[in-house]
């Protein structure tokens, strides 16, 4: 079966990690700076208090005035959901992880081990800790076991066999579909208000009415494409930082520093002369919270002078003084070094570069944004229908 295991509001639970009192009273995460103010995940007295998730700062102080603004520390969430992800595997669960606080993974090469299914699953919950509140929805497809962990209560694991998986969708709310805000509006407006009401339209309509997105949630509400959950690759661990006895903004001083990371990251054994592909800058802010920036590169390479151009601009985005300033290695090329070619490469080497390209293409914007087209209707009407898009093994 595939599970989904999920942490609601992740970002708050994890920035609350080193002010745990401030879990018991009316908290919520900070809007982003620059942004729209909308609150993020808000603590369960907030909520008792009136105060929601996405509501405008002003309505939430006006409804509750002792609510407390939690600034938020990307590089904590990061952290800890290293953490999770890593205590799962060790278990031996091959993780794909959709979001911060929210991963799937399959049972079956563990249910032997375990003896089923349900005490697999509970081996996982055990893994992630009580503290974290988790829970786990499994089901013969990936969408049917996120909406089952998204109903579930705190530690409750919600098995969903496949002869109940339309039964069991039909009654949930259309919020649990990946669409854009006014497609709910949309949808509203024309009279559905949950999965079952849409799975029962005809898909050619609701693919001529909302198109390609449309067409994609209305197979969802019907449970969704069965598919193989691929485990992710191993995080890189090479992590490299420096701690300064005053707090800083000098930028000068920050690009010394990151020179300095940069060296010393350069020197690590364990990168065994792999070039970089994707590195993250992190920084821990004066005031106690933090800041993290990852970049990808368009080359893979392990010049220092390029690494420099890359990462230095980004220290001009630090919104405080810090007090420490880490470099973390967080994709490395699985090749050595690229040789030059005096002609056009063709045959096998053009395969090889395209798939380079291809890993650059996912490592930047993540696992499914690499597709193929396949030809499944070409005599349909709706174009939609012709073919569909799948992520690309590469």
């Amino acid at each position: 079966m595939i599970a989904c295991l999920l942490i609601p509001g992740f970002e708050l639970r994890a920035a609350l990690r080193a002010r745990p009192r401030l879990a018991l009273v009316p908290a919520a995460l900070a809007p982003e700076a620059g942004e729209e103010p909308l609150l993020g995940p808000v603590t369960a007295a907030a909520e008792a208090a009136g105060v929601k998730p996405g509501m405008r700062l002003g309505e939430a102080l006006a409804t509750c005035p002792s609510l407390v603004l939690v600034d938020r520390d990307p590089a904590a969430v990061e952290r800890e959901w290293e953490g999770v992800l890593c205590r799962l595997e060790d278990t031996g669960f091959a993780v794909d992880p959709v979001e911060q606080g929210a991963v799937v993974f399959e049972t079956k090469g563990v249910e032997r081990l375990y003896g089923g299914v349900q005490p697999a699953l509970e081996r996982a919950l055990a893994a992630v800790g009580s503290t974290w509140d988790p829970r786990i929805g499994a089901a013969e497809r990936r969408f049917t076991a996120l909406a089952a962990a998204s109903v579930a209560r705190p530690g409750q694991i919600l098995l969903v066999a496949a002869k109940e998986e339309e039964a069991f969708l039909e009654p949930l709310p259309l919020s649990l579909l990946p669409m854009a805000p006014n497609r709910y509006a949309e949808l509203e407006g024309l009279g559905l208000r949950s999965l079952g009401e849409l799975a029962q339209l005809p898909g050619g309509a609701v693919a001529e009415r909302l198109g390609v997105e449309g067409r994609d949630s209305w197979r969802l509400a019907q449970g969704g494409r069965k598919g193989r959950v691929r485990g992710r690759k191993p995080a890189s661990e090479l992590v490299e930082a420096l701690t300064f006895p005053e707090a800083i903004a000098n930028e000068i001083t920050l690009r010394r520093a990151l020179g300095s990371l940069l060296e010393r990251l350069l020197a690590r054994p364990e990168r065994a002369g792999r070039p970089f592909r994707k590195l993250a800058l992190v920084a821990r802010l004066v005031d106690g919270g933090s800041w993290r920036r990852v970049m990808t590169l368009r080359d893979a390479t392990a010049e220092i002078g390029r690494l420099r151009s890359a990462l230095g601009p980004k220290l001009a985005e630090i919104p405080a003084p810090i007090v420490e300033l880490r470099l973390e290695a967080v994709e490395l090329a699985e090749h050595t070094g690229q040789q030059l070619a005096l002609v056009e490469p063709a045959g096998e080497e053009n395969v090889v570069r395209l798939r380079e390209g291809l890993r650059q293409v996912r490592a930047s914007t993540g696992s499914g944004s690499v597709c193929s087209v396949v030809e499944v209707a070409p005599w349909s009407r709706i174009p939609e229908a012709r073919a569909l898009v799948v992520p690309k093994d590469i």
